[in-house]
């Protein structure tokens, strides 16, 4: 079956970077797995022959019915269905487990998939994904880095990141024109640690990133903070009002965070 370019049809064909992708993810003897985007079911023999129960999520239904009757559904539940309609929470309820994922992401939709899985967090516990090069180097940037940005800082919140290897377009059928980059996500989210609220901080950090080339006081002016409360809070947590968010580790977004919400209450870290 020939792949399909309009929903990212690019099928591993590597058997070494399958064991190395399927590794990654750790011991699967017990464990339910999600995959996402099985596709032709490379990575899929592998995982069925490895845990307790894969769910396997195919957007393409002609590829969903070839492996529904190739794999056993004692071993291999076929859902047939937009990862960004599954849901995660009940798989995990279901599985009386955090689940493990694994996936090579579409690129058309991977910042979206991404952000789903940082939504269901709660029924997660690791995912090894396959994303295009550039945008792993986004996710696991460092502050200060070219590629640091608001996917580092929202990804970054909800557990650690690190790359594992690259691989080429030729470890592809068809080959993409892009390298591919395999990353693991242990998720373990940061908000509790960093004395945020969840969905305000990053609401904050969209703001303090919205126009990448502009300072933070002017970020954080566009948005509607009052000037000299925005300057009061940049004194107070020592953070200069002329530097950029890519320049601020989530520590140092995160305790500007709570300086502008503090008001007139004292904040006893300060980043120097």
């Amino acid at each position: 079956m020939p792949a399909k370019s309009r929903i990212g049809q690019n099928f591993l064909r590597d058997p070494h970077a399958v064991e190395r992708i399927v590794s990654a993810l750790g011991p699967l003897a017990g464990r339910t797995v999600v995959e996402i985007g099985p596709g032709r079911g490379v990575l899929t023999e592998v995982l069925a022959a490895r845990a307790s129960h894969l769910l396997a999520v195919e957007l393409d239904s002609v590829l969903a019915a070839q492996l529904g009757s190739r794999f056993s559904p004692e071993r291999v539940t076929v859902v047939s269905e937009d990862v960004l309609r599954f849901d995660f929470s009940a798989a995990a309820s279901q599985a009386g487990e955090r689940l493990l994922v694994i996936g090579n992401l579409p690129y058309y939709i991977t910042s979206p998939i991404l952000l789903k899985l940082a939504r269901s967090h709660a029924a997660l516990y690791r995912a090894v994904l396959m994303v295009q090069r550039e945008v792993a180097d986004r996710v696991t940037a460092a502050p200060g880095s070219r590629d640091y940005g608001l996917l580092s800082v929202t990804v970054q919140c909800y557990g650690s990141v690190e790359p594992l290897f690259t691989l080429p377009p030729s470890a592809f059928s068809p080959p993409p024109q892009v390298h591919s980059t395999v990353f693991r996500w242990q998720f373990a989210p940061r908000f509790a640690e960093l004395g945020v609220e969840e969905r305000a901080f990053l609401a904050f950090a969209r703001q303090a990133f919205a126009q990448k080339r502009k300072t933070l006081a002017n970020n954080l002016r566009a948005a509607g903070f009052d000037a000299a409360l925005a300057a009061a809070a940049f004194a107070r947590a020592g953070v200069d009002p002329r530097s950029r968010a890519e320049s601020l580790s989530i520590e140092a977004l995160a305790l500007l965070w709570r300086t502008l919400h503090a008001r007139t209450e004292p904040v006893a870290d300060r980043i120097s």
